[in-house]
């Protein structure tokens, strides 16, 4: 009795986790296997369970067993096994034959499962009895159980299962089928060869190393090549791998100058003059110049502080209000005034006439030769006598009758020029005719450019 109940309180503790591992196994990540084909071979222990039954475990042997892993940690397989069971003294061939679903709880080398199926078991004593298979010996059977494998190399594993085989038939004894043996696992491919599964291998088609999940690292600088930028040079992780040779915190690969630290806004090169023009591009290093000068001043040929890009007379030193020309000074400019304010014209007339008047203009002919540098400006005025267009065409035409004299007598036409402001600006009051007489007039400025 004690025996009987034994076997009662193994088979509804049996039962009992197998309730409790399928209520909970959707809270648990079930295994994927990598290799996902496995066989076992086992040893068969066998111990009957009923009524008047011995209790006793009978060895029996072989037991196979073959499973496909068909998503997450759940298996389909099938299972035979054979062996020699012991009633009260009289002996049974065992034979089992069965379908079954595994279901992995846990990920990891140590792998508990449950299992349930269903197949046939059959005790023969030997003895021939009518009907064709399934005979009275063979009972259709509903099973399960849990086990656990432990796995020490990616292939091979020590497997424990025990289930609980119900029958459905007579002429059999319900028992406890428990399997204890050596699995392999196979089937995954590895294309390169690197001892990496496939379904494991991060670069399946290159030899790679385990500890990078198949993929090379030929540089060994643990930055795997197909992440690693140098990956035949040893470097850095902030660097993708590759080096900072001059240590400006650029690597190589991205630095236009990789022997001379230099700045990330000009690509690695130093700029030392800080024209914003590197020193690789630079054709004046060590001098602030534009880039349209390669990084060089402009030039000033003759010296007057104005370059040659912006000096309208490059090659004669002038001042920076005349954009580089050279003007007269103030000094002369007045000289030249004081002679031009005895060149008088008649009323309506812009003809020069009059012995002062030439010996005026010879003299302003003299002074502009003693200072070849600068051009003069010839304005021409008019009294408010005539119609403002009449006096503005008759300004302009005193002022042309005094350029074209000095040419005449030896001023370069290049150094004047002429303009008329009509009855503009007069010096004395129109309302008489001295003022008026006065008003008729030229005025010389130096010429700005």
């Amino acid at each position: 009795m004690f025996k009987r109940n034994l076997f009662l309180s193994m088979r509804s503790s049996l039962l009992y986790f197998i309730f409790i591992s399928f209520l909970f196994f959707t809270q648990v990540q079930g295994q994927t296997q990598e290799n996902p084909w496995l066989f076992s071979i086992n040893s068969n222990l066998i111990v009957l369970d009923g009524d008047a039954v011995e209790s006793r475990i009978n060895l029996g042997a072989p037991a196979f067993s073959l499973s496909r892993n068909l998503f997450g940690g759940i298996s389909l397989g099938t299972q035979y096994a054979l062996g020699t069971v012991e009633n009260f003294g009289e002996l049974y061939n065992y034979t089992s034959v069965d379908g079954f679903l595994k279901i992995n709880l846990i990920k990891g080398s140590v792998l508990p499962y449950v299992i349930g199926g269903y197949g046939f078991s059959r005790f023969s004593d030997e003895n021939e009895k009518p009907g064709y298979f399934p005979s009275t010996e063979t009972s259709r059977t509903l099973f399960g159980g849990v086990g656990i494998s432990i796995n020490f190399s990616e292939q091979f594993a020590f497997n424990l299962q025990s289930t609980y085989r119900s029958m459905n038939e007579n002429d059999g004894f319900n028992h406890f089928q428990n399997f204890v043996g050596l699995s392999y696992l196979f089937g995954a491919g590895d294309a390169d060869g690197d001892g990496v599964s496939d379904k494991k291998d991060q670069c399946p088609n290159v030899p790679g190393l385990k500890e990078y999940k198949g993929c090379p690292d030929t540089d060994g600088d643990t930055i795997i090549d197909k992440e690693d930028q140098c990956p035949e040079i040893p470097g850095l992780p902030e660097f993708k791998g590759c080096i900072d040779t001059d240590g400006d915190g650029i690597a190589d690969p991205e630095d236009n100058c990789p022997e001379a630290a230099g700045t990330l806004e000009m690509n690695g090169c130093p700029d030392t003059d800080g024209d914003g023009i590197a020193d690789s591009l630079d054709e004046c290093i060590t001098v602030f110049g534009p880039e349209e000068n390669n990084g060089c001043p402009w030039p000033d040929s003759d010296g007057d502080g104005v370059n040659d890009r912006e000096d309208l007379c490059k090659d004669e030193a002038g001042t920076i209000e005349n954009n580089g020309c050279p003007e007269l000074s103030n000094e002369i400019i007045s000289t030249l005034n004081e002679f031009g304010a005895r060149i008088n014209f008649a009323a309506n007339s812009y003809l020069i006439f009059g012995r002062k008047t030439l010996e005026n203009l010879e003299k302003i002919k003299t002074l502009l030769m003693e200072n070849p540098e600068g051009s003069l400006l010839i304005e021409g005025y008019a009294s408010a006598d005539g119609e403002e267009d009449y006096n503005n065409k008759l300004s302009v035409k005193r002022a042309e009758a005094v350029r074209d004299h000095l040419i005449s007598i030896g001023v370069p036409a290049s150094r004047l020029e002429i303009q008329g402001f009509g009855a503009l600006d007069p010096i004395e009051s129109n309302e008489n005719p001295k003022g008026r007489a006065i008003n008729r007039r030229v005025q010389f400025k130096s010429k700005v450019n």
